[in-house]
């Protein structure tokens, strides 16, 4: 499990934990093999996540908009313990979630899902709206947004306010996303969408983070090697983006991303490219590589075989 912190160029996490579940919680003899320590009791997600969240609160990392995938956006405790934190969300729910809308000329409307509800949308509740560019096209979707209330079964009556954004992408059949949102109702359609999709660049990130770092590449059974795995491995990703951010920006670099990506110019048929094949110049495959070449030439021998390198070998790895 991970808390991150994220802006449109870059994310990293700032919290790490394995979860275990009750089973694996409950056995002593498997415990003590992979020296998980005492004081660690069982805990939902949701719960180990609304810890991390009050930990960076108070390491003093700046708030902002919490922003949580289905299976955390559901869980009305953890959203009602982010709003007594001050902290507004953007939850992704499932589509049973029952909420009431908010009428002016209705003080209690009938209780529905928010799938029911976005079912009944007029036409003209929909925009089309784009929020950033893809690797070939821009990215854009039809959403509605809805002043609801949530309206459990039991405590209804604790729910303010808040707005419900639902996306209905061309071609489908029904509504595929739904999300709960305490920002301020005022921000613009626009902003609510981009924000909502900022966690396209977490995932993006977390990627780069398992394939490129190493992150998912532990293969221990022990929790605190699965830690100090982790550890190094976001350490090594946050150096790796304060690199990044001191390369220029690119601009012969179209808008559009790999579909009209140069190659790399070979100058030396004996020296080629580090990355011989299409590539963004700041992104962290290329700066890893980059890195590991840039280590690898000042070795005397090879990691593999251990033949010492030629003075001339080395400047041409």
């Amino acid at each position: 499990m991970t808390l991150s912190i994220a802006n449109h160029h870059a994310s990293l996490p700032i919290a790490y934990r394995l979860y275990l579940p009750r089973d694996w919680i409950n056995d002593r003899s498997r415990r003590a093999k992979a020296h998980v320590p005492r004081a660690i009791r069982f805990k939902t997600k949701p719960q180990i996540a609304l810890e991390q969240i009050r930990a960076a609160l108070l390491a003093g990392v700046a708030p902002g908009v919490v922003l949580m995938d289905a299976s955390y956006g559901s869980n009305s405790a953890l959203r009602q313990a982010l709003t007594e934190l001050g902290l507004c969300y953007v939850a992704a729910i499932v589509s049973s979630v029952k909420v009431r809308p908010v009428r002016k000329d209705d003080p209690k409307p009938p209780r529905v899902s928010v799938e029911a509800l976005a079912l009944s949308l007029p036409k003209h509740a929909w925009r089309t709206i784009t929020w950033r560019e893809g690797t070939n096209e821009k990215l854009q979707s039809r959403f509605a947004r809805v002043r609801v209330r949530v309206a459990p079964i039991r405590g209804e009556a604790r729910f303010a306010e808040e707005t419900l954004l639902i996306e209905w992408p061309k071609g489908e059949a029904a509504p595929t996303k739904f999300w709960l949102a305490t920002v301020d109702q005022n921000m613009s359609f626009r902003g609510l969408v981009d924000i909502t999709k900022l966690r396209w660049r977490i995932e993006r990130d977390y990627h780069d983070l398992k394939q490129e770092i190493g992150l998912g590449h532990y293969e221990g059974r022990g929790w605190s090697g699965f830690h100090h795995h982790g550890t190094l491995s976001i350490a090594a990703y946050g150096f790796l983006i304060s690199e990044r951010e001191r390369i220029p920006p690119q601009h012969h670099i179209p808008p559009l991303g790999s579909k009209n990506l140069p190659f790399p110019v070979v100058i030396d048929p004996a020296a080629p490219p580090i990355r011989p094949r299409r590539h963004v110049p700041n992104s962290i495959a290329t700066i890893h590589r980059l890195l590991a070449v840039a280590i690898a030439t000042t070795l005397l021998r090879c990691q593999c075989c251990a033949r010492r390198f030629a003075r001339n070998r080395r400047r041409n790895l």
